[in-house]
């Protein structure tokens, strides 16, 4: 099976001396890239995930509740969406438990309550045993987006490479950190503007996905903006120590919060390639 290979400097505390560790991540069926966007328009893989989940824990329910009926309902459901596992990805089905799920269908149309409760608990170790092994690296592949390929509606030609606008976000923070330390205000403000400005041009991409959170439209609200005009004044009135508590609390809000879950997901997600 292919290995995708992810090397993390791990630091030793007392020396802080970087040792290289190499974690190798089996790779998933390239038949499962199909039941994921851009390819497939429905997460239908997804929810039979969700519906298997609830299904087992529907039957350890009423398996306590010795409910017979509803038990052997959700057992069924459980056997046709279990099913469907190797049907969707054919490489698979050879891993399936299906002597496992045989014996919760068997329990359930018996009325074998404790063997229900029995069968499902090793069905939930099939389970996990699989998301161990797949779960972090699928959400990687199918369910972080590619920002390599994404433009910002910015620059002369109205296209910015993502890469290249964020490159460009990170040099005027600094530009004006250097600027307002060696009381340079005019060369500072200059890089404020550009800043601002390149920050809202990036909140009309984040839109496109953050559409209803609070990220939205405006690139975290009224927050963010109120922080930049902060940034503007301590600027304009030439106060190092304002200005630089301003600096720190827009690269915070701006970059790293962002870069806390989109950033560490690309790097690693360039690793794959």
């Amino acid at each position: 099976m292919r290995l995708i290979f992810l090397t993390f400097c791990l630091l030793i505390s007392t020396n802080t001396i970087s040792a290289g560790r190499t974690i190798d991540i089996p790779a998933p069926p390239a038949s499962l890239a199909q039941w994921y966007p851009p390819v497939a328009k429905r997460l239908v893989w997804l929810h039979n995930m969700f519906k298997l989940r609830r299904e087992l824990q529907a039957v350890a329910e009423y398996a306590r509740l010795k409910d017979q009926p509803r038990m052997n309902k959700w057992a069924r459901q459980f056997d046709m969406h279990y099913r469907k596992i190797g049907e969707m990805v054919p490489e698979w089905k050879s891993e399936l438990d299906m002597d496992g799920a045989q014996r919760l269908a068997s329990a359930t149309e018996s009325g074998d309550f404790s063997a229900a409760r029995q069968a499902v608990r090793k069905l939930n170790q099939s389970c996990r045993g699989c998301h161990r092994d797949y779960r972090a690296i699928v959400t990687l592949l199918y369910r972080t987006p590619d920002f390599s390929k994404q433009t910002i509606n910015a620059g002369p030609d109205g296209k910015t490479r993502y890469k290249k606008h964020m490159e460009m976000l990170a040099t005027e923070i600094n530009r004006i950190k250097i600027a307002m330390v060696d009381e340079r205000p005019k060369a500072a403000l200059n890089a404020f503007n550009m800043l601002s400005t390149g920050i809202n041009q990036l909140a009309e991409s984040c839109a496109n996905c953050h559409k209803q959170t609070r990220i939205g439209k405006n690139y975290f609200d009224a927050d963010l903006q109120a922080m930049l005009k902060k940034l503007g004044s301590a600027i304009q009135s030439g106060d190092q120590r304002q200005s630089g508590m301003a600096l720190g609390e827009v690269a915070v809000s701006a970059c790293s919060h962002c870069h806390g879950t989109h950033r560490v997901l690309y790097d690693l997600k360039q690793l794959t390639k």
